[in-house]
């Protein structure tokens, strides 16, 4: 308990290197000063004096000192206090930082042996993002002009947003629609000219939300026409339980989370190891997905 104790109240600047000592320790193999240094523009002394004081005060036995190697490993009995240890982790820190730790001695040899495909950018501005971000935290009514497919040349919107949302391929708001009555998702990329917040606070906040305050559950299974053998291949290709992913999410996100997984609820492939996948619960979702 003292432990947990002393890991929550340790600042917010020493947390940062802390992850990194354990980040690269754990995943690389060997703990240098370098990696400090170079990652946080600080002295030798003061690594020095990090890694000891993680070593002292937190983690006596994860770390020990390979003089051959000149570096610190992690010991057999390496717990990490300040990192999730698991390699989805790892992944996406690699995914997150590709562009900056090449730099950083000792994760650059992971970089050399990995590409991350890289999201189109869909140009959202800041004097865009900024008073949505306002609208969000303070409840605040927003005038906009916004374009669709329905209306191409651009309309003056008024929207309560309160949830930002990124759906892996794009960045949208959640927000109350005064023009539909109801709550709707809006892609920032398709915002014109900078956003007016109003003076007035809405009375279409995130509890009236009723798609985002519905949590559901999607069930992910094999295609029921793929050999047993091949089940067992997606099964564990997906980390399935008992033959089955169960994600949790929201009502106004069911869709989104099909789309990742590359699911159409509309079709069906005519080869089930193109398919592959499929939803067990379809009938319950359909309530969900855009008609």
């Amino acid at each position: 308990m003292k432990r947990k104790q002393s890991i929550e109240s340790v600042r917010w600047d020493l947390a940062l290197r802390y992850r990194l000592i354990e980040t690269v320790a754990w995943w690389e193999g060997r703990l240098t000063t370098g990696h400090l240094i170079q990652s946080f523009g600080i002295s030798r002394q003061q690594a020095s004096k990090d890694i000891n004081t993680y070593i002292s005060e937190h983690a006596p036995k994860n770390l020990t000192y390979d003089k051959h190697l000149k570096g610190y490993v992690p010991s057999k009995q390496f717990k990490p206090l300040f990192i999730d240890d698991s390699a989805s982790a790892y992944l996406h820190l690699l995914d997150q930082n590709h562009d900056r730790a090449p730099h950083i001695e000792g994760l650059a040899l992971a970089y050399a042996h990995t590409e991350v495909l890289r999201v189109p950018d869909r140009s959202v501005k800041p004097e865009v993002l900024r008073p949505i971000l306002r609208a969000c935290r303070e409840g605040l009514r927003l005038e906009c002009e916004y374009v669709s497919f329905t209306t191409p040349d651009g309309e003056a919107r008024l929207i309560a947003p309160h949830t930002l949302v990124f759906t892996g391929m794009r960045w949208h708001v959640r927000a109350y629609c005064e023009k539909n009555r109801d709550y709707r998702d809006f892609v920032l990329s398709r915002f014109r000219g900078t956003p007016e917040l109003m003076d007035d606070v809405s009375e279409n906040t995130r509890e009236q939300d009723g798609g985002w305050n519905s949590l559901v559950k999607v069930i992910i299974e094999p295609d029921s026409r793929l050999k047993p053998d091949q089940k067992v291949i997606i099964e564990n290709d997906f980390g399935m339980l008992d033959g089955q992913l169960v994600i949790d999410t929201r009502g106004a996100l069911v869709q989104y989370v099909l789309q990742r997984y590359q699911i159409d609820p509309t079709k069906v492939h005519a080869k089930a190891t193109a398919q592959q996948i499929v939803v067990a619960n379809l009938d319950e979702l359909r309530a969900w997905l855009y008609q």
